[in-house]
Parts: structure tokens; sequence; C-alpha cells
């Protein structure tokens, strides 16, 4: 590739986000067939030179981030799309608001970020942690390291298993297909073309710095690092172990990450090739008109002040 792009990107309901260094570019395909936008301005708080952008920190900061900007962009794209998702706030969604001095939007969203925290906890920790006590008991004749290279197996196959799944949904796999036309259109311009549907289309829907890419190094990283650490008889304290180091595990992760993607030799391909393999089942080939959607938000996101084309309605900057 002639360039790197500074843009990195989201897969949305039946649209696409685009996120710059300086903001947030959101774009949708209404059921009317028109393009609805729109654009806040954000910056990374891992910024460099600050504590929060030192190695390892930046990659913890980033994936908080990620986590909430995604929730966001999920509940504006509903929105944009034209679907009523308004819901009476409850009782303890209000106390919270008031207490905090937050928005009831911005309380609901952080709940939800919880809640996927929590389910990701349960599911690709707690239970590869209940499997391999299952397994392994108390058995003392094995060592600690392949008990947490088998717990780390266990949660590697859930992990996969879960995508595949979630690939078989037919609304899940849209959103996968406007994944696949997020990619082309970052690949369009990183080889310095013309950013049109027929150009994007050319190019691979796999790309080295993919969202998937990072999970599973945080997954491949987990299994080396806590079979490092070593093993505990009791499932409370593996447990509370896991989710204390998981800060740890994402910050190393997201270097590998960076490394693997800023260079290419035989090292950094090896790196990528399972995350690029696990590209094949969350990136669909998209539609003409998806990629249309995935270059508009991209070029909003470069330039949130010339005027959006291809019929999409003018951008709703907001002054965050």
């Amino acid at each position: 590739m002639a360039r790197v792009s500074s843009v990195g990107g989201q897969a949305v309901m039946e649209g696409v986000m685009m996120k710059s260094p300086t903001g947030v570019a959101l774009a949708v395909r209404r059921a009317d067939g028109t393009i609805a936008t729109r654009y806040d301005n954000w910056t990374t708080k891992a910024q460099k030179g600050t504590f929060w952008g030192l190695p390892i920190i930046r990659g913890v900061v980033t994936f908080i981030e990620s986590l909430t900007t995604g929730m966001n962009t999920l509940t504006e794209s509903a929105k944009l799309a034209g679907e009523d998702i308004e819901e009476e706030p409850t009782k303890f969604e209000k106390w919270l608001s008031e207490k905090l001095g937050k928005s009831v939007e911005s309380i609901v969203i952080g709940i939800a970020v919880i809640l996927a925290v929590a389910l990701s906890v349960g599911l690709f920790f707690m239970l590869p942690l209940g499997i391999s006590s299952l397994i392994f008991g108390k058995a003392a004749s094995v060592a600690g390291v392949w008990k947490s290279l088998t717990e780390g197996l266990i949660r590697l196959i859930i992990f996969i298993g879960y995508i595949a799944f979630c690939s078989s949904i037919k609304d899940v796999k849209r959103t996968f297909m406007y994944h696949g036309a997020e990619h082309k259109t970052i690949a369009c311009y990183e080889a310095e073309e013309e950013l049109t549907p027929e150009n994007a289309a050319k190019h691979s829907r796999l790309h080295p710095r993919c969202g998937t890419n990072y999970l599973f190094l945080v997954m491949a990283v987990s299994i080396l690092f806590f079979a490092a650490i070593g093993w505990n008889a009791n499932f409370a304290v593996r447990l509370a172990m896991r989710i204390a180091f998981l800060p740890v595990v994402a910050g190393l992760s997201y270097e590998v990450l960076r490394f693997a993607a800023r260079h290419d030799n035989w090292l950094t391909r090896i790196i990528r090739a399972p995350g690029m393999a696990l590209q094949r089942i969350t990136t669909k080939e998209p539609t003409p008109d998806m990629l249309e959607v995935a270059i508009t938000a991209f070029n909003l996101a470069m330039d949130p002040n010339n005027k959006v084309e291809n019929g999409a309605e003018e951008p709703a900057q907001s002054a965050e």
C-alpha cells in the first residue's frame, strides 16, 4: 500500500462508522434509499506525550473508547435509519442521571457497555474456567502450564464458535457485509485510487488493522500470559486473576497489533494470519450501495466541512 489511513471504522445498523483522529462520522442507508449522516467531534484520550498515551496504557484506553463509541454509534445508526427505539428510562437510570449529572442516554449506553463486558467475562472467562476445572478437577499430576493452555484453547474455541454462530444470523450477516465495505473503502484510499464503489469493490475485504485481528490477539496473548502466571486450584482466585490482568492483556495485544500492522515480514505475517483468516467470517462481500455508504462515511470523516454527496443529508455536526 502506498499510504496508511488514519481512519478506522466499524459496521453499524445498515451503515458504517468511520473514526478519524478528530471526529466520528456515521453514514446510514435509509429505507427510502437516501444516506443519512452524522458527524461528532472527537479525540482520543490516549494522546502521544501523555500518561494515557504510554505503551500498554494506550491499548487499554483505546479498548474502552472503542466499546463506548461502538455502543453509541449503534444507537445513533438505528435513529438515522428511522428505527423507533425510544424507550422510557427506568427509575434507576433517571436516578443515576441526576446523581452523576449525565444525560439519560449516556447512562443507558454506559450500562450497555457494562453489561457487554459482563457477558464477555462470563462467556470467555467463567465458562472456559468452569470447563477446564471439570476436565482436570484436582489432578495434581498435570502441570499448571498445561492446564492454563487447555483453558486458553477452550476460550479460543468458544470465541470462534461464537463468531461463526453470529455470522449465521441474517441481520448480522448484513452488518458483516458493511464491515467488508468499510475495509474495501479504506484499502481503496490507501492504494491512492479514487474513492468510487467500482474501485473499492476491487480491493480485499480483509485488513490487517481490523478489530477482529485485535480480538484474536487478545485471546492468543491471554493464553501465553496466563500460562506464564500459572494455575491456581481455587476457581474464584483464578477468575479474579483473569479479570484483574485483562487490562494488561488488552494493552499488550494492542501493541502487538500495532507492530504487526506497521511492518511486513515473515513474523508479522504469521501474527496477522489467524486474525485475517477470521475476517473471512466477520466480513462478507458488500453490494455497490453498501460501498457507497462506506465511502460517504469515509469522506465525511476525512473532511466534515465538505458537502456530502450521493444524495446524503447534510452532516449534523456536534459541538462536543
